[in-house]
């Protein structure tokens, strides 16, 4: 079985790296890894391709990233750096001749509903509108065309959202906690994505001590962090954290075997 391929669309936070208005030394930076779109991943297996959020940067992202089809799209929640580039994947829609199907919580996927209503009522149509399925998740593993995907409940402050696992891979994003019951579904994972936006606390994201301590605690192969901001200087912060812990950055490409 050929391996699934993760390709990291963005790393940053909401506001995304160089942030508006912004001219420190992060924000300035000629390396290529301090320029950050909102977070999302792309997961590619056999001839399929799963998309992990739809951000503002999406039509970015995809012509980047040389994307062809979206087979499905699953949400980790309702944020708008998460969900305000679902309109781009209507070339998608022309492509394949069909509907793309979306996953995930039911108020995530209300949300979306509400934001993108002209998506979804049945309001006669004077232009091209994005064409879409809803499927909401109850926590329970679904298969999408031959790979398990596995909620993941994490704390984002307050609210509950999603991160997935799917083979020996995981993605969690924007996360303050992870419950217990969710570290039980994260052991024996070849690569972890978790939340670390800096080092200063913040309520309702990881920071970077705390998921070096996550990697420590749940031991994946390679742990990449995600949502960072511009306080964290990609050289330099790699150079100080722990053997098999990274940061990811936009245009990674990472080749995970599927579960045993």
């Amino acid at each position: 079985m050929s391996p699934i391929h993760i390709t990291v669309l963005g790393s940053g936070t909401s506001s995304g790296v160089p942030t508006i208005g912004c001219s420190c030394q992060v924000c300035r930076s000629p390396d290529p890894r301090d320029r950050r779109l909102r977070p999302s991943i792309l997961v590619r297996y056999g001839d399929r391709t799963v998309l992990i959020d739809t951000t503002p940067d999406f039509r970015e992202q995809a012509l980047r990233a040389h994307i062809q089809r979206i087979d499905a799209i699953l949400y980790t929640h309702s944020h708008a750096d998460h969900i305000l580039g679902l309109d781009d994947v209507r070339p998608f829609n022309y492509i394949q001749r069909s509907s793309i199907p979306l996953y995930g919580m039911e108020e995530t996927l209300e949300a979306i509903q509400r934001v993108f209503r002209y998506a979804f009522d049945e309001a006669p149509k004077e232009s091209s509108v994005p064409k879409l399925n809803i499927h909401s998740l109850n926590g329970e593993p679904f298969d999408l065309f031959g790979l398990r995907f596995t909620p993941i409940p994490v704390m984002h402050g307050k609210s509950p959202i999603l991160g997935f696992r799917f083979g020996n891979a995981a993605y969690l994003t924007d996360h303050s906690e992870i419950p217990e019951e969710s570290k039980a579904k994260l052991r024996g994972l070849d690569v972890l994505f978790l939340d670390a936006l800096r080092h200063r606390p913040h309520p309702t994201h990881s920071t970077v001590e705390k998921s070096i301590a996550t990697a420590r605690e749940l031991k994946p192969r390679r742990t990449y962090f995600t949502h960072i901001c511009h306080d964290l200087p990609h050289q330099a912060t790699e150079a100080s954290l722990p053997s098999g812990v990274h940061l990811a950055y936009d245009g990674l490409e990472i080749d995970v075997e599927h579960a045993d």
